[in-house]
């Protein structure tokens, strides 16, 4: 990469850092530090399971652990089993913790305006759209890509989405019954594998493998949100697919598409699969594709 692009990145973190008082141990004129404001406001005020909480920040469970104790001594968090399933832990705001997020959100709100106000009119619309467009451009190394039970209630969405997308765009609609088969067996290990991607801790998007030894492995099941569009989460997708299959021992990926999605044809020919002749008799197919994997 190059070094003043990353000096400039560097020097831009810095700048955010100090203008949103992140250097300041009592971040806010609060007496605690970020962290800990941070998790009040994800917190809120419906409360959020322990898991999800880690997952929407990317922070390890020490650190989570440590952060919600703080808070908890400060009377501000309460941590206790849920009730319908007492494996799972949850975070919840007191009514101290209420009113302290409230006061954040005042005070927070009180920082950006101080941001806009030395401002003109001009600049400040300069401001807020380069910022959007920044925590666009930020958003794809938040993703996260994991291998993913298949049964899962993310996954089973996912695959609820992706169903429902093809019925809308494909003109006689689409009943997965009539399609070549991606059960939750066939996308297990060692038969296969589904990939889910995560933006902070949301799914996103999926694409599943179905692997036959040396043999082209099959790409099932891609699927993007239609908010996670152009941020290249589809060719991610495919690059962790390409090398779980290469992993898994297959030369080559295979797989078939419908017309009614450019989108996804223009994905697979740039990322150099090749049409080829019809391998399936996949019913909702008229485009076939293969890529050899190196």
């Amino acid at each position: 990469m190059n070094p003043t692009d990353i000096s400039q990145i560097r020097s831009f973190n810095r700048t955010v850092a100090e203008g949103i008082g992140a250097l300041n141990e009592h971040f806010l004129g609060r007496g605690r530090p970020m962290g800990e404001s941070r998790l009040i406001w994800e917190i809120g005020a419906q409360g959020v399971d322990l898991r999800v909480l880690r997952e929407r920040l990317g922070l390890d469970s020490g650190y989570v652990s440590r952060t919600l104790a703080a808070l908890q001594r400060q009377g501000l968090v309460a941590v206790e089993s849920r009730p319908d399933d007492r494996r799972v832990r949850r975070a919840s705001l007191t009514d101290a913790g209420c009113a302290e997020r409230e006061e954040l959100e005042r005070l927070s709100d009180a920082v950006a305006g101080g941001m806009l106000a030395p401002l003109n009119d001009a600049q400040r619309k300069r401001l807020i759209a380069a910022m959007a467009e920044v925590e666009r451009l930020l958003q794809p190394s938040l993703m996260r890509f994991a291998i993913e039970d298949p049964t899962s209630e993310d996954a089973q969405w996912c695959i609820d989405q992706y169903f429902a997308e093809l019925n809308a765009r494909f003109e006689a609609g689409f009943d997965p019954s009539v399609s070549l088969s991606a059960d939750s067996r066939e996308l297990t290990a060692p038969q296969g594998a589904l990939i889910v991607a995560r933006l902070r801790g949301a799914a996103i998007g999926c694409v599943a493998l179905k692997f036959h030894g040396a043999s082209p492995a099959e790409l099932k099941r891609m699927w993007v949100s239609a908010g996670a569009r152009g941020l290249g989460v589809g060719r991610r997708l495919l690059e962790e697919a390409e090398r779980l299959a290469s992993k898994n021992g297959a030369k080559a990926v295979r797989l078939e598409t419908n017309k009614a999605l450019g989108e996804a044809i223009g994905l697979y020919r740039r990322s150099g699969y090749v049409e080829v002749a019809p391998f399936s008799d996949e019913a909702y197919a008229h485009h076939w594709f293969e890529k050899s994997l190196r």
